[in-house]
Parts: structure tokens; C-alpha cells; sequence
């Protein structure tokens, strides 16, 4: 039993993601309390890794919460749901007014409101605290993006800062907004990290398809490619996986994986939300989507049987022409996929009185997370050069760099269908361009198909108002 408080922040829950957080907290100079539902864990943290800081362990939550100076931050590191609400159920009667509970992991924003709104009925604080960087980045420096109040980030902001990932000399964390605002921009990420791989993969298999190369020769694709705008640590990662060759099989390692992609629900969660907002992130949906697609496997299995070949056979003249075009394509699609859900950040924000930064949101990406990009700084300027921009596609970089590539993306989008390959999110990231970008679209024909079979009224363009027509009758039109 710890004798007097000396911790200024607590864990509790020390799978590896929490004990990696507390590691890297101690290592940089955090007396940093430990609690674990089983002892056994929290002793061998402290046996194996004493070395790196100072742990002060607790074998009951009594005897954790007491470690803890005032006010006391304690980080809950559980599952997302009812594991999460157990152990804040377990900490509230232990704690006084003014503590903090910090809950760092996959949580649903809407949760997190919840929460924050009913500890601070009690005098609590309580923080909803994204991290991305996986297991690593916990050690190393993540990308980490609090919500809560002010006042809870007054003491949890020194710490968080200090153990971030660090780009040019700024912390990859800051003061997102209140109550869900930091789970709310995690899952945004998250979103966009389906988006991201998705459309990594879909060029593979477009390189694949259409030069009938190796793995191990589309990783120097990609290699060469980080070289470039396309920089960032999803690329990075993508050719070290191409290259990696199965011990057991002596093959190709991606060539012995199930095609089949899990998710923890991050992904359906961005969709659900941009649907109950109104905002279109056809790229993240269609990601996706493409992951539950790939798990129907008698589905697909019987659409091979009845369609053995529906494509043409894919002839590359130019090899080079064709991997710059994919190239071209994929930046553009990206693009798209960030567009998008920066447009579903500000709506969320403006619907929750947030006031989110946008250019800030870009700042801490930078470095830490899974979707760290080169041209996450060109994001973070566009937002400081036009904070109420409409669409990233219109700042003068992306846009030149989308123009530069519409050529390429149409012609690896067409030639992909020609060949009965599948490229889900390329292809809604160009429909979706198109459609921003088209003078007119079909929408006024379905205004007029549901005035038609149910009277939902329709606006002219030549004068204001709502209008009905008596479809079934004279066909008169008449104000709404």
C-alpha cells in the first residue's frame, strides 16, 4: 500500500496499450501510479520495467486511487462499452471533486458525452482521450487528442505534451474541445485510416493486376513513391509488407494471407455518424463497406462460380505511363479521403459547439499516428490561410494536385472496370469529384419523383419558395 500520495497521474488497466502509456510517462519523468484488475500484471510491469521511471503500484483500486496527488488524473485503459463504465463506477466513490478520469481508449464519442455530462454532475472532470500510434506509438510518442475541460487540461496537458510524438519541435497533442470532441476527431482518424488503406490496397492490386508483377516489385513501387508527396507511414509499412516473404512457404507473405480484412468498429462508427450529420465521406464508406464485403466469403464464392470471366484481359502498353497514373490516382483519391473528413470534423464540431481547429487537428497528425502524411502540413496551412475553407480540394495545393491527376485517375478508374478489377474507393473519390465539381446534377429529378408519390414538394430555380404539382390530377403546380 503506497503510504502517501507521490503519483502524478495513475493507469489502470495494463494490457499492452496501458503499459506502454505508463512506461512511456515514466520514462519521461512521471511518478506514474499502476493499477491492474489482476496484481500478477501489475507486478510484472513494474519487475520487468522498474528500471525505466518511477511506478507506484497498487494491488487494490483503494490503494492505487490513494497513490495519486490531488487532483488526481487517473487514466482507465479497459475495453470500450461496459468494461469502461465498470471501472469509472469503481473509481467515482474513491475520487473528490475536482479528479479527473481519462479514458484513452477506442471509446464511442457519443459515450464519452454521456460520461463527461454525468461525472460533472458530481464535481469530476472527466477527459475522452484519443492515442493513436498502436502499441508503439504508446512507447515512443503518439499522436494524442484529449477532450474535456479546460481545467482538466490544464493538468493533464504538460504531461500529454511532453510524451507525444514531437514534428519540427511541436507536440503532436493539444486541447481538441469539450466533452466527446477528442473521441469525436479519434474516430474521424480512424475513418480516414480505412480510407487510406483501402486505396493502398486497391493500387496493389491495380499494379498487380495490370503489370503482373511481384509483390516484392510493387514494394519497390511503393518505396519509391515515399519518396514523394505520397509520404507517410501507411506507405512506408505497405512496402515493407510486399517485400516480407513467408518463413513456412518460402512465399510471398501477402500471397499466404485470407483476403479477408477485419474491424473493431471505428470505421462503421465514422459512417454512422457522417450519415446522422448529413456529411458525404463516400471513401470512407466505401472502405468500409469493402471490408465487410470481403468477409461474405459464400457470397463471393458464388458469383465466382456464375461469373467466371466478366472482364477483358488487361493489356499495359507503358509500364512506367501506367504506375505513374496509378500513382497520380491515389494521391488524388487520398486527397479525397482527408477532404472528406475534415468536412465531417467541422460538421461535428458545429453540431456540438466544439470549435475544433481544423489546421490544429492537421498539427497533431503529423506525427505519432497511423495516418502521419507529408501533406498533413499543406493541410494544416490551408486551414491557417482560410480557417472557413468550403472543401480542401479548393486550396490551392490540393487542387493543382488533384487537377494535375484527373486524367490518371479516370483512365486507371475505366480501364480497372474494363477489366473486371474492383476499385470501390478510387472510384467513389472520383464520382465524388465530379459531382462537387458538375454544373447541374440529377437531384432535381428526384425532387420531382418524390413530389410525385408523395407530395414532398420541390423549388424551382427561377423564383423562391416550395411548389407541389397535382401529378395525379391537372397537373397544376401550386405554392407548398
Amino acid at each position: 500500500m503506497a503510504e502517501q500520495a507521490t503519483a502524478q497521474i495513475g493507469v489502470t488497466g495494463l494490457a499492452v496499450m496501458g503499459r506502454n502509456l505508463a512506461r512511456n510517462l515514466a520514462r519521461n519523468g512521471f511518478t506514474v501510479a499502476v493499477h491492474n484488475r489482476t496484481p500478477a500484471r501489475t507486478r510484472s510491469l513494474v519487475a520487468e520495467h522498474g528500471d525505466e521511471g518511477t511506478f507506484v503500484p497498487g494491488e487494490t483500486m483503494a490503494d492505487f486511487v490513494a497513490s495519486l496527488e490531488r487532483p488526481r488524473a487517473v487514466i482507465v485503459m479497459v475495453k470500450a462499452g461496459a468494461p469502461t463504465d465498470a471501472v469509472i463506477d469503481e473509481l467515482v466513490p474513491l475520487l473528490e471533486e475536482g479528479d479527473i478520469i481519462v479514458d484513452c481508449g477506442n471509446a464511442h464519442f457519443a459515450d464519452t458525452r454521456r460520461r463527461e455530462e454525468a461525472l460533472r454532475a458530481q464535481g469530476l472532470h472527466f477527459s475522452g482521450t484519443g492515442v493513436s500510434g498502436g502499441e508503439e506509438g504508446a512507447l515512443l510518442g503518439p499522436s494524442i487528442m484529449p477532450g474535456g475541460s479546460a481545467e482538466s487540461y490544464a493538468k493533464l496537458g504538460p504531461m500529454f505534451e511532453k510524451i507525444a510524438a514531437h514534428v519540427d519541435g511541436v507536440p503532436c497533442c493539444t486541447h481538441v474541445g469539450p466533452d466527446g470532441a477528442g473521441h469525436f476527431v479519434k474516430m474521424v482518424h480512424n475513418g480516414i485510416e480505412y480510407a487510406d488503406m483501402q486505396l493502398i490496397a486497391e493500387a496493389y492490386d491495380l499494379l498487380r493486376a495490370g503489370l503482373d508483377a511481384t509483390p516484392a516489385e510493387i514494394a519497390e513501387i511503393f518505396r519509391d513513391w515515399n519518396n514523394g508527396e505520397l509520404e507517410s507511414f501507411l506507405i512506408e509499412i505497405t512496402a515493407d509488407v510486399l517485400a516480407h516473404t513467408d518463413a513456412a512457404t518460402g512465399r510471398s507473405f501477402v500471397d499466404i494471407v485470407q483476403d479477408r480484412a477485419e474491424q473493431k468498429g471505428t470505421g462503421r462508427w465514422t459512417v454512422q455518424s457522417a450519415l446522422d450529420l448529413g456529411i458525404p465521406i463516400t471513401g470512407i464508406a466505401e472502405a468500409t463497406f469493402a471490408r465487410s464485403l470481403s468477409g461474405h466469403v459464400d457470397q463471393r464464392e458464388a458469383a465466382r462460380r456464375a461469373f467466371p470471366d466478366a472482364g477483358e484481359k488487361w493489356q499495359v502498353a507503358d509500364r512506367d505511363a501506367f504506375v505513374e497514373d496509378v500513382r497520380r490516382a491515389l494521391l488524388a483519391s487520398k486527397i479525397v479521403a482527408y477532404a472528406q473528413g475534415f468536412d465531417h470534423i467541422r460538421a461535428g464540431s458545429k453540431e456540438y459547439a466544439w470549435d475544433i481547429d481544423l489546421g490544429g487537428t492537421a498539427t497533431i497528425w503529423r506525427g505519432g499516428c497511423i495516418i502521419r502524411a507529408r501533406f498533413l502540413n499543406r493541410i494544416r496551412e490551408a486551414y491557417d490561410e482560410q480557417p472557413d475553407l468550403p472543401t480542401l480540394l479548393v486550396a490551392p495545393y490540393f487542387a493543382e494536385a488533384v487537377g494535375a491527376g484527373v486524367p490518371s485517375w479516370r483512365r486507371v478508374v475505366a480501364d480497372a472496370a474494363r477489366a473486371g478489377v474492383p476499385t470501390p474507393a478510387f472510384s467513389s473519390s472520383l464520382a465524388y469529384f465530379d459531382a462537387l465539381r458538375a454544373e447541374r446534377l440529377p437531384a432535381a429529378l428526384i425532387q420531382g419523383l418524390r413530389d410525385n408519390f408523395g407530395a414532398h414538394t420541390y423549388q424551382r430555380v427561377d423564383r423562391a419558395g416550395s411548389f407541389h404539382t397535382t401529378w395525379a390530377g391537372d397537373r397544376t403546380e401550386s405554392p407548398a
